[in-house]
């Protein structure tokens, strides 16, 4: 008996073993659920590269658009769980059931965290327009005029989407929220006047503060931006509570190998700290991962805080059109 365990015991060793040195035998698959271009397809291609050459085998992006991100959902839940299909994501991933409740997904339980990649986080910019100088004359005008300012975003279940709302709810105050078919529009309006405000990640709202075409008057760091340092913070603007920054990572299908999980772990950690992943992430204004916030637990706990936080935003704010 004693010997037929040990037998039991060595060949699960060996087994485990055989399958972290063979992986990967083929190519990897890491689909984006967005279209080309953006932080989430930027940082995707980032990291594609630098474990290509780390993991000897190419990975290859997979722009699978469609329906807020079922689609691309879709296609990783019904993948094989041997780690040659992955899916680079964000905070929007926990959005998707709310967007499609008929679609019974679920990420928690259908899916594998890998690994935090990098964390951005937002700016709220205003039309020059608009005649507001700073986030407490924002909030001011929102609250002597309930609904009059509107906030335009790249469509439901954006990360901009989710940011605005929970923006109103903190705030307790009142605002249009005015749904686009991709960032690219939103922010054209806010430039032209359209549109009083946008909240968006750094990548894009960068630029156009720079060039004066809008007004950034907050942004969600604990501290001033190097690459933006004459815009405050929200706790400097009076809303300490709107700290969100955007997570970024890696899933798989439920069920990885935990050979296949860690040898993905420890090749997304060394990319993260490779020279190039670093020097891009700061023009990003992006944040790299602590040693601590590395690994699947600390990326499924996001996941996991993100899942309440959306669903108290369906609830008291109407973060989904009916």
């Amino acid at each position: 008996m004693v010997r037929t365990l040990f037998c039991v015991v060595a060949a699960l060793m060996f087994s485990t073993s055989a399958i972290a040195q063979s992986f990967p035998s083929k190519s990897i698959t890491m689909i984006v659920g967005v279209a080309p271009g953006g932080t989430l397809d930027t940082l995707a291609r980032l990291l594609a590269k630098t474990m290509t050459a780390d993991l000897k085998q190419t990975v290859i992006v997979e722009n699978t658009t469609g329906a807020g991100g079922l689609v691309g959902l879709k296609r990783l839940t019904q993948a094989p769980a041997d780690g040659h299909t992955l899916m680079f994501t964000n905070m929007s991933l926990v959005i998707i059931p709310h967007l499609h409740p008929t679609a019974n997904v679920d990420p928690i339980k259908e899916l594998d965290a890998i690994g935090l990649v990098a964390t951005v986080p937002m700016v709220l910019a205003v039309s020059n327009k608009s005649g507001i100088k700073s986030l407490p004359e924002l909030l001011d005008r929102m609250r002597k005029e309930p609904g009059k300012i509107n906030l335009g975003s790249g469509g439901p279940g954006t990360t901009a989407h989710l940011s605005e709302a929970l923006f109103l709810h903190l705030s307790k105050t009142k605002g249009e929220l005015v749904q686009y078919r991709g960032s690219g529009p939103a922010l054209t309006d806010l430039v032209a006047g359209v549109m009083d405000g946008v909240l968006d990640q750094t990548v894009a709202m960068m630029p156009l503060h720079q060039d004066k075409r809008i007004l950034a008057i907050a942004v969600s760091s604990p501290a001033r931006l190097p690459q933006m340092p004459d815009v405050p913070t929200f706790k400097e603007g009076g809303l300490p509570e709107f700290d969100l920054a955007i997570w970024n990572g890696v899933v798989a299908p439920k069920g990885l190998p935990p050979a296949v999980a860690a040898r993905l772990a420890e090749s997304i950690s060394s990319a993260i700290d490779g020279p190039e992943f670093k020097e891009r992430l700061a023009q990003l204004a992006a944040q790299a991962p602590s040693q601590a916030q590395r690994g699947a637990a600390p990326l499924m706990k996001l996941i996991e805080q993100d899942t309440v936080m959306v669903a108290g935003l369906v609830r008291d704010v109407g973060l989904i059109p009916k």
